[in-house]
């Protein structure tokens, strides 16, 4: 981090940047105790795992072990670069940035990014061109079946891909004679090389829709057969442009329209259709399932989504797939019923734009739609199911962390499904009060047999040494103890592992230079290694609930310091190689007991 920001600079934008209020922007808080909570943004979830500290400056997942400061934040839920992010905050908090240099890996990146859109961009211009000629009738005719105006087919600038049979290399001819490279050519997924036969284009016979970021420049193409072949679509494969778990299509348009939602849907065609219908918030997923990358892109327009999917199997499974990964983004969710029809298009066809504004009006409730859906599971001719039916809605009632919201779901599902309300209410209630009495609070119990459960990954005494660390490294951040005061009862040595080892130092670093130390501005350290920063993430993840007496803190931390030492003088027992070195640390041993931290050690 220090080539492109000095570390100063770096900790004053990171501390001018509340993480309560950016974390909070993009995915909805709730407040309990200390720290917010939410469904974590990272990974899908009913139950929130995912805590914001606004004391501690930092986040953490107790579900997939997601954590860091705001810069990290970033970073991971927008996919920003380290500069990026770094720029974003410090633009927020009204910073000014010095002008820094590229480095070379960064300069070489760039121009191959810059030679990809050049490319792209003329493969465009290609298939744009080939539609429009006697090669390109048989996508002509299909565009036009399928209604499309030549300002519609403009707009998104479809095309055709001619075919020359197998080995076709109509758009490689043309490219390569522009002066782009054939490792170029490979890069952007456009041409593929054989050996034996050379290059020859990827896409042969097929009507072209290129694929354009929100800035309206092309980074990848679909493809649609014409003659039935299977599968109908091909994307372009994975590039340093093009990710389609991170794009969707239609945006470049989409965003630019005055309403207060976006329709996410499947289809190409779908898209088109509405755009051309006058109903221009239509984005699709690219032939994908939606991803969490797709939902933060998603975020950055809108807080309203109304999922078009197709009325079939697949898409009921889609919308079902899509609705925990908004729901977990803080979207306002409804789902739009397109039956008899099959698909977006299909409505517009038979019924136009007026039948379709109506239907975006009667949207259902995430909730209601999901309460339809399962509803298909069980047989409610026969009371164990329909018993069963009525335990699945009370269960996904609890994942609703506010208590008014939950009621309010409670009362609306119970009218759809003609539910006497409160035997869903006793049934929510008894599954909630089994839930917490099994379940862990993560991040609140100091309890050591309590938190030494949270990753399956390791073995139980390996995550009992971890946790203690966690707990005395915290101890040592947080509380008012002295440098030397901590020196005196843990030492580096005792640490499990060498992040641990180096957050140990940082912390005492800290303190002894600023008098106090703020967890945010250790992980600032770790900004570049994903591993470490979750691990140090984890470190300061732990702590005290606010009431917790002096006295049960300081035995606690006694014990997790006493486990800490016994394990490290085992490791050393165990790889001594003189009698004396042995006669020394039967010693230490015996002393491990008078380790003791006091009720005055943990005061702030």
């Amino acid at each position: 981090m220090a080539a492109y920001y000095p570390d100063e600079l770096i900790e004053e934008v990171r501390s001018r940047s509340d993480i309560v209020a950016v974390i909070g922007s993009r995915v909805k808080l709730t407040k309990k105790g200390a720290n917010y909570w939410a469904c974590c943004p990272f990974h899908s979830e009913k139950t929130p795992s995912f805590s914001v500290s606004q004391n501690k400056q930092m986040y953490y997942c107790f579900g997939c072990g997601a954590g860091g400061n705001v810069v990290t934040f970033l970073m991971n839920y927008e996919s920003y670069t380290f500069p990026e992010a770094l720029e974003y905050l410090a633009e927020r908090a009204g910073i000014t940035l010095p002008k820094r240099e590229m480095t070379g890996e960064e300069r070489s990146r760039e121009g191959l990014r810059a030679r990809l859109l050049e490319i792209n961009g003329e493969a465009a211009r290609f298939y744009y061109y080939q539609l429009r000629q006697p090669v390109g009738k048989p996508g002509m005719d299909y565009l036009t079946r399928r209604g499309l105006s030549a300002e519609t087919m403009r707009r998104f600038g479809l095309g055709y891909a001619p075919d020359e049979g197998y080995y076709s290399q109509v758009l490689y001819r043309w490219l390569h004679e522009k002066g782009y490279s054939d490792e170029e050519l490979r890069t952007s997924g456009l041409v593929r090389f054989k050996e034996g036969r050379g290059a020859y284009d990827f896409f042969r016979g097929k009507v072209m829709y290129p694929i354009m970021d929100k800035n309206s420049r092309v980074i990848g193409f679909g493809g649609r057969v014409l003659d039935g072949r299977l599968p109908k679509y091909m994307n372009t494969a994975e590039t340093p442009l093009f990710d389609k778990s991170r794009n969707l299509y239609g945006l470049f348009a989409a965003k630019l329209s005055k309403r207060p939602y976006l329709l996410v849907m499947e289809g190409y065609m779908d898209v088109i259709a509405l755009h051309q219908a006058g109903i221009d918030c239509a984005v699709a997923s690219l032939g994908t399932a939606l991803t969490e990358g797709q939902a933060r892109l998603l975020k950055r327009h809108t807080d309203n989504i109304i999922l078009t999917y197709d009325s079939d199997a697949a898409g009921t499974k889609a919308a079902m797939h899509a609705i925990p990964i908004l729901r977990a983004a803080g979207f306002n969710i409804r789902v739009l019923d397109l039956k008899p029809y099959k698909d977006p298009d299909e409505l517009i066809v038979h019924e136009g734009a007026a039948a379709y504004e109506a239907r975006i009006k009667n949207a259902v409730n995430f909730f209601l739609y999901q309460s339809d859906v399962w509803k298909k599971d069980f047989d409610l001719t026969d009371p164990a199911g329909l018993t069963a039916y009525f335990r699945k809605l009370a269960e996904e009632l609890t994942t609703f962390p506010d208590e008014l919201e939950r009621e309010n779901y409670l009362q609306a599902v119970c009218e759809r499904q003609s539910i006497d309300p409160s035997l869903l209410r006793k049934m929510m209630n008894r599954i909630g009060n089994r839930r917490m009495s099994a379940e862990p609070d993560y991040g609140e119990t100091p309890d050591e047999n309590a938190l030494a459960t949270q990753s399956g990954r390791k073995k139980e005494k390996d995550e009992g040494l971890l946790v203690a660390a966690q707990m005395l490294l915290n101890w040592a951040a947080c509380s008012g103890a002295s440098t030397k005061r901590i020196r005196a009862l843990l030492e580096e040595e005792d640490m499990p592992t060498e992040t641990y080892k180096d957050v140990y130092r940082r912390i005492l670093s800290e303190k002894e230079e600023k008098g106090s130390v703020l967890p945010a501005s250790i992980l600032n350290r770790y900004l570049e290694d994903e591993a470490q920063s979750k691990e140090a993430a984890a470190i300061f993840s732990k702590g005290f609930p606010e009431d917790t007496p002096a006295e049960e803190k300081a035995r606690i931390l006694t014990e997790s310091l006493r486990r800490l030492r016994r394990e490290r003088l085992n490791r050393e027992l165990r790889e001594a190689d003189s009698a004396a070195k042995i006669q020394q640390l039967a010693k230490d041993r015996q002393s491990v007991y008078r380790l003791t931290v006091t009720a005055a050690d943990t005061e702030e």
